[in-house]
Parts: structure tokens; C-alpha cells; sequence
């Protein structure tokens, strides 16, 4: 049977040393001593009340003063009782205060001076009369003002000498160039792969980097090396920070995680000392990981002009590039980064060797946004009515963090309406307020309203006949957002791809509420501004990108977009002349003139289904797809 180690006995906690004052904490309590010294001896140590030369020659005259020394202008003196002050407040009894025993009065101009006052002085007060010269400090003050400066310059000399030795350990700002990364630590809430749904493909990935750290000899055998640096790209909310803290609750390594804009200082040298640092305790831990989140604020492209030229950001940079691919080859330390603009990021970051593994984490699929529902609403207890498969499909383009906002809404909707459970209700008007905004306070009139239902049928009415366009959900003419009305549609599947036919379909779904206006009020108004906005976007794109125009044929007229800073087209130099920028403008209108007679065309031979429709909207404000369907008959797609 084996026995218990014996437990060695804990070393008695030592008390800490007292702390000492530093060399520049002296030097101040010095200046203060001085400055202190010089008020209190420098002046009359003794209280003395002044008082008006009339009231002294008054007290002289009573013979109430028995001593007296002229010093200068003033004369100093004693009463033999000491009178009552008459600038005194009096107190609750209506009684003055007397002055002090000892008081002081100032001789007035030397014309104005009785010459009497020195005999009268010598034969009230005798022996007790005398006259002295004035004392002189000048040598006092200058030897005080000299010490005082000279000990002002030697503590702020001390100062900035500490504050310069920062870098080495110590002085004022110790800790300033030590990396801010935080050591994760698992608690009660451990994320693992299995809270992160619809990314099984990135999860894999990162799944084999773990095993690597846990069981390294595996992947050694044959010759294999792990990726030295994994980069997560992909649009916002996709779910990138989530997959490192699920990497940090999967791997039983350390895991340091840091923010990119966590490195820039406004003092050049300190990024990349926060770097150094980062990587030593790194490796002093290894195997370990370190996840950088949003590298973007720190792995912009160098020398770029705009933006660029930041001395300390390309300084952290190079230290990073340093760390990650230098001399010493270290496979125990794992760098993960994250950024949704790979675009902008150096190229000598993104080379094997530093970051040899590139995951794009896209928005999920419909299998994946399921998986992220049930994740979301395992805590929320969900009415039957709730159908996952219809949300699912209902929020196509949405990512992980949308729907898990979405959730919460409903889940928040739910509470305030009083009801013990999630029903598909709530999750209706959590989708209506996520994808159109909160209603407005604001009510239309009458005018206002017909002319939005009329607006909003067309839109619902062209999409409804039109063969190819996605389904129609709701049409709402409720004021949300900046929008006066809106009409949802939900795409059947989720689509990687679009012909020249659908990006037609959805131009005539864009004109639609325009061409209702037209042929109804016979006038325009300012609602189709965004539709407007939009459909010339999409009729610019499909001459310039993807060359669905014969008169130009196929041929990309794109501007340079390789602006590392500004990411904009309006950035670049225009490819092309101003004979085919006329073409361009030319086909685009073109295209618009097309789909919008088209529209005009539809909506006059369906006339009286588009009144219909438009009366019931103004009626109900909201409509959904069953009940237009029992307005105006099944759709085009189930025909």
C-alpha cells in the first residue's frame, strides 16, 4: 500500500519591506521643508494687531502704551491695557473684541509727521523708547530662492530619469512596455467547438491544431509540421472571436489573447516591445497559443502613403513578422488572428511561413444557421408554434451574430408582453425590427398612406407575377427605420450565384413601387429614393463587373481597388476612357429604361389586382403572403 507524500510545510509568508522614500520624493520634501522654513522665520513671529496711526498717537496721549521702537516706517509697540478694537464685530452680546497686547501701526509720509512725536515718545516712555534700522533679508531670500529652484531642477531631474528607466523594469511608469495580453483562464462559462454551429469545415481546421498541441508525435511521423500561424477572414459577426475562445476551451495549452490595436502606443518602441514580451511569455509557456484579434490594426501594408508611414506601427509590424518566421524555428507556439479585411493586410504577413493556413469563415448556410437557432435557444423555452426550419429559412445572409440578437429580441419582446414562453409571433417582429428597424412615432396622412400602399403593392404585386423573383414574406406600410414601408422578401435557397434574368427580375421588383406611383397618381415621389439608389447600383455593376452588356461585350471596366487604406473604388484610377465611360453611362440607362417600362407595362395589365391590393394594404397596413394570396390568387411559383 502505498503511501501518502508527505505535504512539505509552506514557507511563512514574508512581510513585505517597508517602503522607502526615492531620491526624488527627498528632494521634494526638502523643497518643502525650505519653503516652509523661509514663511515662518522669514516673518514676525510675534502677533501683533495693527492698528491706525490716529489711534496710537489717541493710546499715547492716554498714556495706555508702555513701550515703543520705531523700525523704519513702523512702529512697534505695547499696551499697557490693551484697548477695544473699534473695526472688531461685535459678538451675540453687542460687545467689541479687544486687541492684542503687542501691536504695530505705519508712520505716515515724512511731511506729515509730528515733529513732536519723538519728544513725546522719550518722555512718556523713557528708557522704553528706541528707534532701530530696519532689518535686511535680502541675503536670506536669495540663499532660500536659490535652494528652492536648485531643488525643484533635482526632482524633476529625478523624475524624468525614472520615467526614462521605464523600459528596463522600473521607475514611474513601470509595466508600460509589458504585453497587455490576457491569459485565458477556464471558468464556469467554457466555450467548446460544440457552442459554435455552421462552421464544421473551420472547425476542423482548428480542431487539428489542438490535436497537434495535445499529440504532437502524430503528425511528426511522417514529417508533418502544423501551420505556424492560422488567420481567420471573414465579414463581421461571423463567428471569428467565437472560434478562439472555443480553441481556448478545446486546447489544455495556455492561451494568450490580445486585441490588435491593444499593441499601438503613442510612444514609438512600445508595440514592438509589447510584442517581445507577448512571444516570451508565449514561449516560456509553451506549447501555447496566442489568438490576435482584429490584426488589422496592426498588419496594415507598409509604405502605403495614405494611412501608412506610422513609425510605431510598422515597427510592431516588422516585430511581429520577426517573432513569427526569425531564426530560431519554434513549432510549440501557435499564433490565430482574426480580421474581416484581409485585403488591407501585408503581404509579408500573409506568406507561408507566418500565417500558412488562410480559414474563411463565411456567413452560415441554412444547415448552419439551424444549427446556430438551436444553440441560441437552448436557454429560452420556445412555444410549440415555434418551427427553427422555417426561421432558418427565413434569415438567409444573416451571420451567427444576427441571429443570436435576434433570439434575444424575441426573447426580450416575449418578456415584455407577459408570456411564459417564445412563440413564432415574437420571432416575427424581432425579424421585422432586425431587418427594418423599430417603428417610428410618427403617423401618415391620408395622402401620405394611399400613395405608400400604392408604392409598396407594386413592389408586392410585380414579385408576386413575376416568374424567377424570390417569395413574397409581408408587406408593411408601418413607418420603421427611415422607411415609410417595406415589402420582405425570403429566398427559397440560399444562392452562390445569379443569372442575368434574376438580376433583371430583381431590377423590375426595384422599379416596381416607381411605376405603381406613375400609373396610379400619374406624378412621382421622393419614397423611391433608396429603390433608385439600388438599382443603379446593381444596372452599373452588370455593364462594369459582369460584362452583361452587348454593345461592350465582355470586358471588366473596374476601378483600381488595391488601396490598402482607403478600399474604395472612387480610390483608384480609372482603366478606361471617357468614350467608354459614355458607353457605360449609356448601356446603364438603358438597362433601367428597360426594366422600368417593363414594370409599367405588368402593373397597367394587372390594373385592377394592384387596386385591390393597395386598398387592403391601406386598410391592414400589414399584409402577409396568406392573405394576399386570398386577395389576389397564388403567385407565379406555385402556378
Amino acid at each position: 500500500m502505498e503511501k501518502e507524500p508527505t505535504k512539505t510545510p509552506e514557507p511563512p509568508e514574508k512581510t513585505p519591506p517597508p517602503r522607502r522614500f526615492g531620491t526624488s520624493t527627498k528632494w521634494l520634501l526638502l523643497v518643502l521643508v525650505m519653503v516652509f522654513a523661509f514663511l515662518y522665520f522669514g516673518g514676525d513671529s510675534i502677533k501683533r494687531s495693527p492698528i491706525s496711526y490716529g489711534m496710537f498717537r489717541r493710546e499715547l496721549a492716554a498714556d495706555n502704551i508702555t513701550a515703543a521702537e520705531v523700525q523704519g516706517a513702523k512702529v512697534y509697540g505695547k499696551f499697557k491695557k490693551p484697548p477695544v478694537d473699534p473695526r472688531g464685530k461685535k459678538d451675540k452680546q453687542g460687545k467689541l473684541p479687544t486687541l492684542r497686547e503687542e501691536f504695530v501701526t505705519v508712520l505716515p509720509p515724512y511731511p506729515l509727521v509730528d515733529h513732536e512725536l519723538d519728544e513725546v515718545l522719550r518722555k512718556k516712555l523713557g528708557i522704553e523708547y528706541a528707534a532701530k534700522e530696519p532689518t535686511d533679508n535680502t541675503g536670506m531670500l536669495l540663499v532660500v530662492y536659490l535652494l528652492v529652484t536648485v531643488g525643484l531642477f533635482a526632482a524633476v531631474w529625478f523624475m524624468f530619469r525614472r520615467a526614462r528607466d521605464q523600459f528596463m523594469g522600473g521607475g514611474l511608469l513601470a509595466g508600460f512596455s509589458k504585453s497587455p495580453a490576457k491569459r485565458y483562464e477556464t471558468g464556469d462559462t467554457r466555450i467548446t467547438f460544440d457552442d459554435v454551429a455552421g462552421l464544421e469545415g473551420v472547425k476542423h481546421e482548428l480542431e487539428e491544431v489542438v490535436e497537434f498541441l495535445k499529440d504532437p508525435e502524430k503528425f511528426q511521423r511522417l514529417g508533418g509540421r502544423v501551420p505556424k500561424g492560422v488567420l481567420l477572414m471573414g465579414p463581421p459577426g461571423t463567428g471569428k472571436t467565437l472560434l478562439g475562445r472555443a480553441v481556448a476551451g478545446e486546447a489544455e495549452v495556455p492561451f494568450f489573447s490580445i486585441s490588435g490595436s491593444e499593441f499601438i502606443q503613442m510612444f514609438v518602441g512600445v508595440g514592438a516591445g509589447r510584442v517581445r514580451d507577448m512571444f516570451s511569455n508565449a514561449k516560456e509557456n509553451a506549447p501555447s497559443i496566442l489568438f490576435i484579434d482584429e490584426i488589422d490594426a496592426v498588419g496594415r501594408c507598409r509604405g502605403a502613403g495614405l494611412g501608412g508611414g506610422h513609425d510605431e506601427r510598422e515597427q510592431t509590424l516588422n516585430q511581429i513578422l520577426s517573432e513569427m518566421d526569425g531564426f530560431t524555428q519554434n513549432e510549440s507556439v501557435i499564433v490565430v488572428a482574426a480580421t474581416n479585411r484581409p485585403d488591407i493586410l501585408d503581404p509579408a504577413l500573409l506568406r507561408p511561413g507566418r500565417f500558412d493556413r488562410h480559414i474563411t469563415v463565411d456567413r452560415p448556410n441554412r444547415k448552419g444557421r439551424l444549427g446556430i437557432f438551436k444553440v441560441h435557444c437552448r436557454d429560452v423555452p420556445l412555444d410549440d408554434s415555434v418551427d427553427l426550419e422555417r426561421l432558418a429559412a427565413g434569415t438567409v445572409g444573416l451571420t451567427g451574430a444576427d441571429i443570436r440578437n435576434l433570439v434575444n429580441e424575441a426573447a426580450l419582446w416575449a418578456t415584455r408582453q407577459g408570456k411564459d414562453a417564445v412563440d413564432m409571433h415574437d420571432f416575427e417582429h424581432a425579424r421585422d425590427k432586425g431587418l427594418m428597424g423599430a417603428k417610428r412615432e410618427e403617423v401618415l396622412s391620408d395622402k401620405e398612406k394611399t400613395m405608400t400602399a400604392a408604392h409598396e403593392s407594386g413592389h408586392a404585386l410585380l414579385a408576386w407575377l413575376v416568374p424567377g423573383a424570390d417569395r413574397v414574406h409581408k408587406v408593411s406600410i408601418i413607418p420603421r427605420g427611415r422607411a415609410l414601408g417595406a415589402t420582405q422578401l425570403l429566398p427559397e435557397e440560399d444562392r452562390l450565384n445569379i443569372s442575368e434574368s434574376e438580376l433583371h427580375t430583381r431590377l423590375l421588383f426595384l422599379l416596381g413601387g416607381r411605376a405603381a406611383e406613375k400609373l396610379v397618381f400619374d406624378e412621382f415621389s421622393a419614397g423611391a429614393e433608396d429603390d433608385l439608389k439600388r438599382a443603379t447600383q446593381l444596372a452599373r455593376r452588370m455593364v462594369t463587373h459582369w460584362g452583361m452588356s452587348e454593345r461592350l461585350g465582355p470586358v471588366a471596366f473596374r476601378a483600381e481597388e488595391d488601396h490598402p487604406f482607403l478600399g474604395k473604388e472612387m480610390a483608384g484610377p480609372r482603366e478606361f476612357s471617357e468614350h467608354f465611360a459614355r458607353v457605360i453611362d449609356e448601356e446603364m440607362v438603358r438597362i433601367l429604361r428597360k426594366a422600368a417600362d417593363e414594370a409599367e407595362q405588368l402593373l397597367g395589365e394587372n390594373r385592377d389586382t394592384l387596386d385591390t391590393l393597395s386598398a387592403a394594404l391601406e386598410k391592414e397596413e400589414n399584409l402577409d403572403e396568406q392573405q394576399i394570396e386570398d386577395l389576389i390568387g397564388p403567385s407565379a411559383k406555385k402556378l
